[in-house]
């Protein structure tokens, strides 16, 4: 739990409250809000909200996104000759995932392109062997949250559609995307058979995702989400603080981006400090820094002890050994911190982690 008193420039994380706050936040329930193992009351509506936002026939909550796109991966290959399935070699469901969809659903993971770019289409048309579907994370978090152009985009789904390969999105993060694609959700996911979203990620919900799709395979989806035991008695808490987000955070993911560009303008002359991407597509970038996590660490420990800002929860290692990274997702929190006092915190980070670099 983060001490509330340290001005961060963390977004409107679930971490930056503590968990019986937020559920006192929530509007009032009474017990027609309760759900019985996911039917009825509030988890029926928020399922109903979401396919309607994402132009599905139907959608079923899950637990959790892996939960989530890993089931509509394994029917998807249930549904054809092949199980193998495509995505890119930072995709979540490779990295984060710990190999998930081959040692339970005995699914083959082919991977698509690059790990420092996005996937295109050449990488695509470069397949030799039928997969049974293929997976876009729009936007792609782990390169800074980048998302292809929408003309790419249309023309990387259609070949998957030609070729009998499902479309499938990780929209842990759609929210952050609409803005740039200057789409609705719907016409964003219809590029897609099955999609899912985070419940928790840019909205601030307690947890859980959806999956949207078509009817039957949505159905299917639930007979799954039972097997793999991710039956909740009740899930409406999840639920409910979904649909606050969705009331309140949703229509402020505009704001959130143009104030990114605004920090993002302000940091790419610092020595020693790169942004990606420039200029940032999402309310998502990350800044890349001239020194190694550990000398990053240390300097960033320092200067909150010291009073100063916390700018990041962690940091990462790049392709480069003597380059490190850290992430910013704008929120609230951002929105009220003045850039020129970001820009002076992300100066001094960078200086000082330079020299327990170079020690």
């Amino acid at each position: 739990m983060i001490d509330p008193s340290i001005r961060t420039l963390a977004m409107h994380d679930p971490r930056l409250q503590a968990p019986a706050d937020r559920l006192r936040s929530l509007p009032l329930v009474d017990d027609e809000q309760a759900d019985e193992y996911g039917r009825g009351g509030a988890v029926q509506r928020l399922e109903e909200r979401m396919a309607a936002l994402l132009g599905k026939e139907r959608a079923v909550f899950m637990p959790t996104g892996a939960m989530a796109s890993q089931i509509a991966l394994r029917l998807h290959a249930d549904a054809r000759t092949t199980r193998v399935v495509g995505f890119h070699p930072r995709a979540h469901i490779e990295v984060h995932e710990r190999k998930g969809y081959a040692v339970v659903h005995q699914l083959i993971g082919k991977q698509l392109g690059d790990h420092d770019r996005l996937l295109t289409l050449d990488d695509l048309e470069n397949v030799r062997e039928p997969l049974a579907a293929v997976l876009w994370e729009l936007p792609q978090r782990d390169l800074g949250g980048l998302l292809p152009e929408w003309d790419d985009l249309v023309a990387q789904t259609a070949w998957a559609r030609e070729r009998g390969a499902a479309t499938h999105l990780d929209g842990a993060r759609i929210w952050e995307a609409r803005p740039y694609y200057a789409r609705s959700h719907a016409e964003i996911a219809a590029l897609f058979d099955t999609v899912y979203v985070s419940l928790y990620k840019s909205l601030g919900g307690l947890g859980g995702a959806v999956l949207a799709g078509p009817a039957a395979m949505i159905e299917h989806a639930r007979e799954w989400r039972a097997r793999l035991g991710g039956q909740l008695r009740h899930a409406w808490p999840l639920a409910v603080s979904a649909e606050a987000g969705l009331d309140a955070w949703l229509p402020r993911m505009h704001d959130y981006w143009m104030r990114a560009r605004e920090l993002a303008a302000a940091l790419v002359d610092l020595p020693g400090v790169d942004v990606v991407p420039r200029p940032p597509q999402t309310p998502l970038f990350h800044v890349h820094f001239d020194a190694s996590c550990a000398a990053l660490d240390s300097a960033h420990a320092e200067l909150v002890d010291e009073g100063g800002m916390r700018l990041y929860m962690r940091s990462w290692t790049t392709t480069h050994p003597d380059r490190s990274r850290i992430e910013v997702t704008v929120g609230e929190q951002a929105m009220q911190m003045p850039v020129h006092e970001v820009r002076d915190a992300v100066d001094a980070l960078a200086h000082r982690a330079r020299r327990h670099h170079e020690r």
